[in-house]
């Protein structure tokens, strides 16, 4: 639900160029209810509004001063159906419907591990593109989804009874693995693993991340807990979320294997639809059009672009190079000026500096004494701004905005938790940078005056009016937004420690998808039997005796390699308390020979084969736990790819 008035709560004074607020419609709806949104708008009074007014003037001044004619991006109009076969692609579930439809068992294994909620909002959208194939009279097959959804549940490799409500049961063949021996027991957000709800209360600042988001919001919306949960705190006091521990550790993007961050992708996508279905917020994707765009230079160049001609310069590097000298120079002076990113720089110098700034950079001529710490704020706002495509993406930007529209504030922080997982690699990495440099200014409050709610309201107009749509009416629809979107760029800063974080459930159904994947290819191994077997046995002898101490290693002790440290092999005893952490150290301590030239922040356990690709473990993982969880996998401590 959006707040609807009858005109925009600012007006522009043409003598002061000030915005002021309309005090007759800015907090009444259309019924003259009052606008609550479980305090995402937090009472913040239009007086607290005043810095994002005068950053929007500012915006507006700076690109009054830019003659250059920027290219508005098109965002483009979908057909009927058109955005739920683009969803669908983007699951990875193209095959449900089209020319390709008849293979539909492919996605039997990945339809087998989603939750009621995800499986309703899947079946939402192939039901849509079904309806609109048959009136357009599409020649190729269509399924029915009910087909398609009864052929998952009756596939061998079978989770949940469709008839119950409940979501996907792993428990019924806990034992079983892709070998046939005692295996691995993961919960995928099940109704016999999930807490009571008086477990759930919002007095309970705990996000649980093993409980799929959407299933916790439908248990929630029928009862008085989800009421209860509204208004947590006033406007400067936000939640104190925090995750607890998890015993198998805890999942970080950039920790899994590039073969399983995409099917988080996925999952991750399905799980935010299903979130804002129950929670009865529209969930829409944006479609750009393809349009020209600079293909070097440094302001309004794409984040793939920059990126490739940074790496030419400093391999491996994945922050556009001026965005992090911008961020640097800022910081070089001192982060305790008063009203840092929020005083503008002199409008005519910040354009000089701009066009100097295009031809010396990348020379390494430009003389950076001459940047004042206000210009550079101003600059780092620009080249967000100046981005071909808002940094949050075009696809997802309305999807960030309308977190503000979810009913409690931790469906919100949950929301905003899978939206980072859908960023592209680039955008994420640079919010990341950019998010961690704002809490470094809040935390200077003391002196430069920039609170938290200071830095959200002079920096969501910069990520939020994206001057890219080029249409008067979404930049009004912004107005009307201005302080839920401003919530919003608080949660991110606030909560970005969360934010990067992987849940658990998802990870689950990462290793559940391989598991029953694993499975599939056996059986299909078992079809050239001669051949294959002969390859495996040759396969099996020259591993045996590569690492002829494998087979020997005991029940409750794992064999944990480490080819690049002095120490290459060592059999470790599982115990109740011993951490992933405990392991380095214990390699790390024994040195040889040869000198010991890595530091422990520099190695970490990984966690490969098995039920997952690969995965970078926290040094606080109890390792008979995970062991349990993927009895099958290998241990290796190696360096951390950059």
């Amino acid at each position: 639900m959006m707040l609807r008035i009858s005109e925009p709560p600012y007006q522009l004074s043409r003598r002061s160029g000030q915005y002021t607020m309309n005090h007759d419609h800015s907090k009444k709806t259309p019924d003259g209810a009052s606008f609550d949104r479980s305090g995402s708008q937090d009472s913040l009074d239009e007086l607290s509004m005043d810095d994002y007014w005068k950053e929007l003037e500012n915006i507006h001044e700076t690109r009054g001063n830019n003659h250059e004619e920027q290219v508005a991006l098109v965002v483009k109009e979908p057909d009927e159906g058109e955005l739920e076969e683009e969803w669908l692609k983007e699951a990875g579930l193209s095959n449900l419907f089209g020319e390709s439809s008849g293979d539909s068992l492919e996605s039997v294994v990945f339809l087998s591990t989603l939750t009621r909620t995800q499986k309703a909002a899947v079946e939402k959208r192939v039901e849509t593109v079904t309806q609109t194939m048959r009136k357009r009279n599409k020649q190729h097959q269509i399924p029915d989804v009910r087909d398609i959804f009864r052929l998952q549940n009756d596939s061998k490799g079978k989770v949940c009874d469709g008839s119950e409500p409940s979501t996907v049961r792993t428990s019924e063949n806990k034992n079983e693995t892709q070998d046939g021996t005692t295996g691995s027991k993961f919960s995928l957000g099940t109704d016999e693993q999930k807490r009571p709800l008086e477990d759930m209360q919002c007095s309970d600042t705990d996000i649980n991340l093993e409980i799929s988001f959407a299933e916790q919001a439908a248990n929630l919306k029928d009862t008085s807990v989800g009421k209860m949960c509204k208004g947590e705190g006033g406007d400067t006091l936000l939640p104190n979320f925090r995750l607890p521990k998890d015993k198998t550790g805890t999942t970080k993007i950039g920790d899994l294997a590039p073969q399983d961050m995409k099917k988080v992708y996925s999952l991750a996508l399905i799980e935010l639809t299903a979130l804002y279905d129950v929670c009865g917020t529209e969930f829409k994707q944006q479609k750009a059009v393809k349009i020209k765009t600079k293909d070097s230079g440094l302001f309004g160049v794409p984040l793939s672009v920059l990126l490739e001609q940074d790496q030419k310069k400093v391999p491996g590097t994945k922050i556009p190079l001026i965005f992090q000298k911008l961020i640097a120079q800022i910081e070089e002076a001192t982060l305790e000026t008063e009203g840092l990113l929020r005083i503008p720089g002199v409008a005519t110098r910040v354009k000089s500096l701009c066009q100097e700034l295009e031809a010396k950079f990348y020379e390494g001529t430009f003389n950076w004494e001459n940047v004042k710490q206000h210009d550079a704020a101003s600059l780092l706002k620009l080249f967000i701004r100046e981005l071909p495509q808002p940094l949050l993406t075009v696809e997802y930007l309305k999807a960030f905005q309308d977190v503000q529209s979810l009913p409690t504030r931790k469906q919100q922080l949950q929301a905003l938790n899978l939206l980072v997982l859908l960023l592209p690699e680039a955008n994420r990495d640079t919010l990341k940078v950019l998010l961690e440099f704002l809490q470094r200014v809040i935390d200077h409050r003391d002196k430069n005056k920039m609170t938290l709610k200071n830095v959200a309201m002079v920096m969501a107009p910069n990520l939020f009016t994206f001057h890219g749509f080029g249409s008067k009416t979404i930049e009004q629809k912004e107005f009307v937004m201005a302080a839920g979107t401003a919530n919003v760029m608080r949660f991110m800063i606030q909560y970005q420690k969360l934010l990067w974080t992987i849940p658990k459930f998802i990870i689950n159904q990462v290793r559940k998808q391989n598991t029953e994947s694993q499975k599939k290819e056996k059986k299909d191994k078992a079809m050239k039997k001669l051949l294959k077997k002969m390859a495996y046995d040759r396969e099996k002898h020259e591993k045996q005796e590569k690492t002829p101490n494998d087979a020997d290693v005991p029940q409750g002790v794992i064999r944990v390699q480490a080819p690049h440290l002095s120490k290459v092999s060592m059999a470790i005893q599982l115990t109740e308390e011993l951490k992933a952490g405990d392991i380095v150290a214990r390699f790390l301590s024994q040195k040889s020979g040869n000198v010991q030239t890595l530091k422990k922040e520099e190695v970490f356990l990984y966690e490969i084969g098995g039920n997952i690709g690969e995965r970078c473990l926290d040094d606080d993982t109890y390792m008979k736990d995970l062991y349990q969880l993927n009895p099958n996998a290998e241990w290796v401590i190696k360096s951390k790819q950059s």
